[in-house]
């Protein structure tokens, strides 16, 4: 007969892994390029409905009712009892799995070496980039001509590629698809091969930027409660990133977001990542086996990486909804 003790101590160790193995769950669930992951994207949109004026937030309420998402359309975020901005956050990656010529529209690969002259030419005359598309759907929310529904699809584009650009994995590239080629060990949870003909791994850099620090973040709250914790936090800050977000330049955010890749993403990793020499990427298969070659560095994220990336994942959701809000504040004034 086991004994008490002994089973106490089997369900001590239990709850002790859970946690971890709820964070690898997160990092392995596809897909795995959706910036900030679906609570990350609903936290933007909740906390800049808590800076829109009355007259923006019952136009935004209007536009995303009238005009709803289409109910064929896959919806990879299961979270239910989300008002309609906040679940209009993820849409677009919903949206880009039966339209994918709109792929390119959620990044832009600048080089670590890169000069803030250098942004524009990243972006793919082919495959269109984000800052291009961003500024093009703020064009059609805000333009005189655009009828009502095509001013609904172009809100759920700027309310989600707002979260895009402030995502530092959606701004940098190393011929490593935005960290997706870079294996990394988190927590315990060790890479595991997920795609051998694309040599793809989970967890990598992009996912634990995606979902894997937030939800360590998160803990057991739920996504009003983790967006009104950040609210509360950043809350100056909020105000005077506000008061600029009528002057719209994707292309400085995405140099921001760059800066922010290059100095603590990868900066802060416990092994340096060279520079790749830019090559043409279609896999992580590609550039001499780049996320093989990237998975013998060990990358190890424990607590001191999540201690230094969690302050910078805050200060980046809450840039980005008080941007949002300023910009929406300002056609809707």
């Amino acid at each position: 007969m086991t004994s008490f003790s002994s089973f106490a101590k089997r369900v001590y160790r239990l709850a002790a892994i859970i946690p971890a193995l709820v964070i690898a769950l997160a990092i392995f669930a596809p897909p795995a390029a959706h910036a900030w992951g679906c609570q990350g994207h609903e936290t933007v949109a909740l906390i800049a409905e808590m800076h829109l004026n009355p007259r923006a937030l019952a136009m935004v309420n209007k536009l995303l009712t009238d005009f709803p998402r289409d109910p064929a359309l896959n919806k990879y975020c299961k979270e239910t009892g989300l008002d309609p901005m906040a679940d209009a956050g993820p849409w677009a990656d919903d949206y880009r799995g039966v339209h994918p010529e709109t792929e390119g529209w959620h990044f832009i690969d600048i080089a670590g070496d890169a000069t803030r002259k250098d942004v524009a030419s990243f972006c793919s005359e082919k495959n269109g980039c984000l800052p291009k598309a961003l500024q093009a759907q703020w064009d059609i929310l805000r333009g005189p001509y655009s009828t009502s529904e095509q001013r609904a699809q172009a809100l759920r584009f700027v309310i989600h590629f707002i979260g895009d650009i402030h995502q530092p994995l959606h701004d940098y590239g190393n011929n490593d698809q935005g960290g997706n080629c870079v294996p990394v060990e988190f927590f315990g949870a060790m890479p595991q091969l997920r795609n051998p003909q694309r040599e793809s791994y989970a967890p990598n850099l992009h996912g634990t930027w995606d979902s894997g620090i937030i939800g360590r973040m998160m803990g057991d709250k739920t996504v009003q409660q983790f967006a009104a914790e950040i609210n509360t936090v950043q809350a100056q800050q909020i105000s005077s990133w506000m008061a600029a977000g009528i002057n719209v330049d994707p292309w400085a955010w995405a140099w921001e977001g760059h800066d922010v890749a290059l100095n603590v993403v990868y900066g802060k990793l416990p092994h340096a990542v060279p520079l790749e020499k830019p090559v043409e990427m279609t896999s992580c298969a590609d550039d001499n086996h780049v996320s093989t070659r990237m998975l013998a560095l060990h990358e190890d994220l424990e607590q001191p990486y999540q201690d230094a990336a969690a302050p910078v994942v805050q200060q980046q959701i809450a840039k980005a909804a008080a941007r949002l809000a300023g910009m929406l504040n300002e056609i809707w004034k």
